[in-house]
């Protein structure tokens, strides 16, 4: 049977799906890499391809791979990432296969987005944003049917907006960004040190301490206010809430609704749908694989 191997490089782990036009998996496996720093993920990837092909019996028909950092213009590799997973910049990876069609490449977001679109919360959006709550906060965005990637490959790096123009630089020299009012983080900054991650805040918040829901609703009406801003610049049907802090469920997504309430312009009465991502950890292998199946580049 026909499929698409999709496979999601990571600094700890790499996941591996196999997966037919019609969404049948046939194969899934997860092998560790060795960490960010280690030369060892290419073992482990030829390794994960090789598990694969054992249990389906035979090749896939196209490969599609998920990893950090930004992708090269023409989708062969991954042009910029600084300090991790060495060997891993300028890695042309239909070469390092041997492969006889082209393998995309996509970072992490894009991926799930598409995988979300594929087959998850977003199913037959055409206009999509994923946001990924985490330690940081990522994204991506799909417009009109097609992956919002920009110039170099920045695009949908939507942690990064400023909601504070006076606030102290992210890591991407981005002031008061929604990543730093929101992503795990600065949760130590946030709070003057009393808890040391959202995990931990949003506890404190449901067992009632004051405060840590007066931070925790401060950190809600950021992301509100910069959801209503992609709304307004991007004009989407759906929003998708990913990542960790995503599954602290109603103690978000219910304040979140309230303040949206208040801030999104809503012609017509028109609002956009906000769903948590349903993927979880094979959004990105799942959009690695129908990118791959879709692409023509």
């Amino acid at each position: 049977m026909e499929y698409a191997l999709g496979i999601d490089l990571g600094g700890t782990n790499v996941k591996a799906i196999a997966v037919t036009n019609g969404a049948r998996v046939l194969a899934e496996i997860s092998l560790p890499t060795g960490g960010a720093e280690s030369t060892k993920w290419k073992a482990a990837v030829r390794r994960a391809k090789g598990e694969i092909e054992t249990r389906t019996g035979h090749p896939p028909l196209w490969i599609g791979v998920v990893a950090p950092g930004l992708p090269a213009r023409d989708q062969r590799s991954i042009a910029f990432l600084p300090g991790r997973l060495p060997g891993l910049e300028g890695l042309d990876w239909q070469d390092f296969f041997a492969f006889e069609r082209a393998v995309p490449v996509l970072n992490d977001a894009q991926a799930a987005l598409l995988g979300e679109v594929w087959l998850g919360a977003a199913r037959d959006s055409h206009n999509t944003v994923l946001l990924t709550l985490g330690t940081g906060v990522g994204g991506a965005a799909q417009v009109d049917g097609r992956l919002l990637r920009g110039h170099l490959g920045r695009a949908g790096h939507l942690g990064h907006i400023s909601l504070n123009p006076a606030g102290a630089r992210d890591i991407v020299r981005t002031p008061g960004s929604l990543e730093d009012a929101i992503g795990d983080c600065t949760v130590a900054l946030r709070t003057g040190g009393r808890f040391s991650s959202t995990a931990e805040l949003v506890a404190a918040c449901v067992r009632g301490d004051s405060y840590a829901r007066r931070v925790w609703h401060e950190s809600i009406r950021a992301l509100a206010a910069a959801i209503a801003s992609l709304i307004n610049v991007l004009d989407p049907q759906t929003i998708i809430i990913g990542g960790g802090i995503a599954k602290c469920g109603a103690t978000l997504f219910v304040p979140l609704r309230r303040q949206l309430a208040r801030f999104e312009w809503r012609p017509g009465g028109a609002r956009v749908r906000l769903a948590p991502a349903e993927l979880g950890d094979r959004a990105g292998a799942f959009g690695s694989a129908w990118h791959a199946m879709n692409f023509h580049g």
